[in-house]
C-alpha cells in the first residue's frame, strides 16, 4: 500500500501511518467496549436472578429463625446457578440437585415450609420434563406406570378424605418416586453419572463428618449414645443413616461404568460406616448389610465375601442385641417398646376406616393419632386403607421384580439400580417410610443408573452404524461384480 505525500501536506508517510495505527486501535478498542456492554445488558437477567435469589435466601433462612439457615441459603444459591445455566446447559439444573437433595433443612413460604431436598427435586424436574430426551427404557416406562398404579390406588382415599394435606401428599409421594426417577434419568442421559455419583459422595461425606464432629461434643459431655448430626443442618439419626448406607452402597458396587477412582471409593466406604455406626441407625445397618450381602451373593465377587461376613456377622449381633437389651430394660419409652405401643394404636385406629384409611398425612390434622406409623405398610394401610395397601404391594414388587430382570441384561449398572431401592424397602420395614429425601435418593439412583445404560446402547449403535453401512457397501459392490462377470 502506497501513501501519497500530496494528501497529508506536511506530513511524512511514517507519521500517517501510525495515525492509521492509532485510529484501528481505538476502533478495536471502541468495538471491544461496544461488545463488552452488549454482553452485560443481555445477561442483565441473570444477575437481576441471583439478586432475587439472595434477597430469597436470606428472606427463607430468616422466616424459619434456625441454626441452618445459612444451609438453606446456599443450597437455593446453588439451585439458583443452575437455573441460570440451564440455557447453556440444560442439565445444569437436574445435576446440581443432586447434592440438594440429601438436604433436608427448611425452608420457609409464609405459613408453611418444605425441605430443601423437596424444593431441588421438584425444579429439577420441571427441567427434565422439559428439556431432557424422552426415549425411556422398557424398565424405566415400567418403574413409572408402577409407580402409577400406586398413584391411582391412592387417589381414592384423596376423595373420600378431603382435606389439604391429603391432596399435597398424594402429589409429593408421586415425586418423591418417579420425580426422582425423573430426575437421575435425566443426569445419567446426559452422561453426568461419574459426577453425579462424585457429587453424592461428597455430600454423604459432608454428612459423616458433621457426625463425627457431633459425637465428639456428645461423647464427652453426655457419653456414649445414638448421634444426631447438628451440622451442618440437623438431622434425625436415620436420615443420616440412611443417606450414608446409601453413598457406602455406590463405594461398595461402583459400577465399572461410572469409572469412579478406588482412591476415593475406599476411604468413602469406611468412612460411611464410622458414620453409620455413630449414629447407630439400625435399619440403615440392617438395609446396606442385605444390599451387600444379595450383591456379593449374585455376582459372585469372591473378593467381597469376606469383608460381607466381617461386617454382617458382628453387625446382625449387635442389632439383636440392642433389641434384646430394650426389651429386658422394661423401660416403657425406649424405641422398641414405643414402635409396639404404636403398632396397637395404628391397629385399632384403622379399624375405623379400613378399605379406604383416613387420608395421606392424617396424623396433621386426627385429633388424637398425631404420630406417623413407624413402618411402610402399616402406615399405607392406615393412611389409603386396603386398596392402597394393595397398590402399595404391587408397586413394590413390580419395582423388584422389573429391576431383577435390568440386572440380569445389564450387570454394571442394574446391580446398583436393584439394591438402591431394595434398601429403601428393607429400611422401611424399621421406621417411617414417607420421608423426603429417604424415598426419592434411592431412586435418583436408580434412575442415574438406567438412563446412563440408555446413553451407552446409543452409544454403541452409533459407533456400529458405520461399520454396517461400510459392510452394506462392500456387499453391494460383490453383488455388482458377480453380476457383471456372468
Amino acid at each position: 500500500m502506497s501513501i501519497s505525500p500530496r494528501a497529508f501536506p506536511g506530513r511524512t508517510p511514517g507519521a500517517i501511518l501510525d495515525d492509521e495505527g492509532k485510529g484501528a486501535a481505538m476502533t478495536l478498542r471502541r468495538a471491544a467496549v461496544q461488545a463488552f456492554f452488549a454482553d452485560l445488558w443481555a445477561n442483565v437477567w441473570r444477575w437481576v436472578l441471583f439478586a432475587v435469589a439472595a434477597v430469597l435466601a436470606v428472606y427463607f433462612a430468616l422466616d424459619r429463625d434456625v441454626a441452618s439457615g445459612a444451609v438453606d441459603a446456599i443450597a437455593l444459591g446453588v439451585l439458583v446457578i443452575g437455573v441460570a445455566l440451564t440455557p447453556r446447559h440444560p442439565m445444569a439444573l437436574p445435576m446440581l440437585a443432586v447434592p440438594a437433595v440429601f438436604v433436608t433443612a427448611r425452608v420457609g413460604f409464609g405459613g408453611g415450609d418444605l425441605t430443601v431436598s423437596d424444593l431441588a427435586l421438584a425444579l429439577a424436574f420441571m427441567t427434565v420434563v422439559l428439556l431432557s430426551r424422552h426415549d425411556f427404557s422398557p424398565t424405566m416406562r415400567a418403574l413409572l406406570w408402577l409407580n402409577a398404579v400406586y398413584q391411582f390406588t391412592t387417589l381414592l382415599t384423596v376423595i373420600v378424605n378431603p382435606f389439604p394435606q391429603n391432596t399435597v401428599e398424594w402429589f409429593h409421594a408421586w415425586l418423591l418416586i418417579s420425580g426422582a426417577l425423573l430426575v437421575g434419568w435425566g443426569v445419567g442421559r446426559a452422561g453426568l453419572m461419574r459426577t453425579a455419583f462424585l457429587l453424592m459422595f461428597v455430600m454423604g461425606a459432608v454428612i459423616a463428618l458433621g457426625t463425627i464432629a457431633t459425637a465428639v461434643v456428645v461423647f464427652v459431655t453426655d457419653g456414649f449414645q445414638s448421634i444426631y448430626p447438628l451440622w451442618p443442618w440437623p438431622m434425625h439419626k436415620n436420615f443420616a443413616g440412611s443417606a450414608m448406607a446409601l453413598v457406602a452402597l455406590i463405594a461398595f458396587i461402583k459400577p465399572a461404568a461410572a469409572d469412579l477412582p478406588r482412591k476415593a471409593t475406599v476411604p468413602v466406604f469406611w468412612l460411611m460406616l464410622v458414620g453409620i455406626a455413630l449414629t447407630q441407625s439400625r435399619q440403615a445397618a440392617i438395609g446396606l448389610l442385605l444390599s451387600m450381602l444379595i450383591f456379593t451373593l449374585r455376582s459372585g465377587a469372591s473378593r467381597h465375601k469376606v469383608l460381607v461376613a466381617v461386617l454382617a456377622i458382628p453387625g446382625a449381633v449387635l442389632i439383636v442385641q440392642s433389641v434384646i437389651d430394650q426389651i429386658q430394660s422394661q423401660n416403657r419409652f425406649n424405641s422398641t417398646y414405643q414402635r409396639l405401643e404404636w403398632f396397637r394404636e395404628v391397629y385399632a385406629l384403622w379399624k375405623h376406616s379400613p378399605i379406604f384409611g383416613h387420608g395421606l398425612r392424617y396424623w396433621y390434622v386426627h385429633p388424637t393419632a398425631n404420630f406417623q406409623p413407624p413402618q411402610a405398610e402399616l402406615e399405607v394401610v392406615a393412611s389409603a386403607g386396603l386398596v392402597g395397601l394393595a397398590g402399595f404391594i404391587v408397586m413394590w414388587i413390580g419395582f423388584l421384580v422389573v429391576l431383577w430382570k435390568f440386572w440380569s441384561k445389564h450387570t454394571a449398572l442394574g446391580a446398583l439400580a436393584f439394591t438402591a431401592v431394595f434398601s429403601r424397602i428393607v429400611q422401611g420395614q424399621f421406621d417411617l417410610f414417607w420421608v423426603s429425601a429417604q424415598v426419592s435418593i434411592p431412586f435418583v439412583i436408580a434412575g442415574v443408573c438406567l438412563g446412563a445404560q440408555v446413553l451407552a446402547s446409543h452409544r454403541e449403535n452409533s459407533d456400529d452404524s458405520p461399520k454396517i453401512e461400510n459392510l452394506g457397501e462392500q456387499g453391494a459392490g460383490w453383488r455388482s461384480a458377480t453380476m457383471s462377470g456372468r
